[in-house]
């Protein structure tokens, strides 16, 4: 049976922790910013946050990636 802290290292070899990892290590002082637009469209819907920011739903989707990669990043990461 695998130990606690080996399946918390299991989490940090996916592709999501990564892409929070990099943006977090390039962007810190967006972090919060893009957390916080992912929680909005999460709410929203991605057409209706789109539409209301003036993007396009492309645009809003990856917004919604990058931050609930950095939200999947900082639980891991601590």
């Amino acid at each position: 049976m695998a130990s606690p802290d080996d399946f918390l290292e299991s989490l940090a070899d996916g592709t999501l922790y990564s892409m929070g990892a990099y943006f977090s290590d390039q962007h810190p002082d967006l972090v919060d910013e893009v957390i916080a637009q992912a929680d909005a469209i999460e709410e929203r819907g991605l057409r209706s946050y789109a539409d209301d920011a003036g993007m396009g739903v492309e645009e809003a989707y990856e917004t919604l990636m990058t931050g609930l990669a950095v939200r999947y990043y900082k639980a891991v990461a601590g």
